[in-house]
């Protein structure tokens, strides 16, 4: 039940970000509905394919499509709410990311993978959805630029994984391994941790920009 809760509940909060995405391209509402849904549950088919769980849940199950909807509607009549936030794609993408890192990870260990592709699987199925998302509104994907994004999913899976090598609990693993995915995802949208650049140059930097 805490599984399905925190899968449902990533699905939704990154459908949210696609959905505002989608608003801020000013996009109609069938498009907003189209990015809300890849950016929800593109993570979760890649994972389910990749480890043999066919069909993917995202798609045996009803509640994600439901969730999925139920966000990009949301986001698009309460975009203005919403946009009061500050940085909203990024906040609902950090929120997601956390909760895909523990739910992708226990999925993957718990159809037998080894702890360390249990947590590359982990992050596939944090930072797919934000892949989806960022293509289809034409912007490189947040995942290739230097901002700590796949670095803090991977953070926040593995520490999932050395979790069940070392035979912790599990609420208090995931609990740690969310927080510290979300922590470093903050500290790159306020506090500017990045990773280095290709180009030591500032000019050179600029013109890939």
């Amino acid at each position: 039940m805490l599984f399905d809760t925190m899968d449902l509940g990533a699905t939704f909060v990154f459908a949210i970000s696609g959905a505002t995405r989608g608003v801020r391209r000013r996009l109609d509402l069938f498009g907003v509905l189209v990015v809300a849904w890849a950016a929800a549950v593109a993570g979760g088919i890649a994972r389910d394919l990749l480890i043999g769980a066919v069909p993917p849940a995202s798609i045996a199950d009803w509640r994600y499509l439901a969730a999925a909807v139920a966000a990009g509607v949301l986001g698009f009549f309460a975009s203005d709410l919403i946009g009061r936030l500050r940085t909203p794609v990024l906040l609902f993408d950090a929120a997601g990311l956390c909760l895909f890192a523990v739910t992708g990870t226990q999925k993957a260990l718990a159809y037998g993978l080894n702890p360390a592709m249990a947590a590359i699987l982990g992050m596939i199925t944090c930072i797919g959805g934000g892949v989806a998302r960022d293509l289809l509104t034409l912007q490189v994907p947040t995942v290739l630029r230097a901002e700590l994004y796949a670095v803090a999913a991977l953070a926040g899976a593995g520490s999932i994984s050395l979790g069940f090598v070392l035979g912790l609990p599990a609420l208090p693993v995931a609990l740690f391994g969310a927080g510290l995915c979300l922590f470093l995802r903050l500290m790159s949208i306020y506090r500017g941790w990045r990773l280095p650049v290709a180009g030591s140059n500032r000019e050179y930097s600029k013109e890939t920009d």
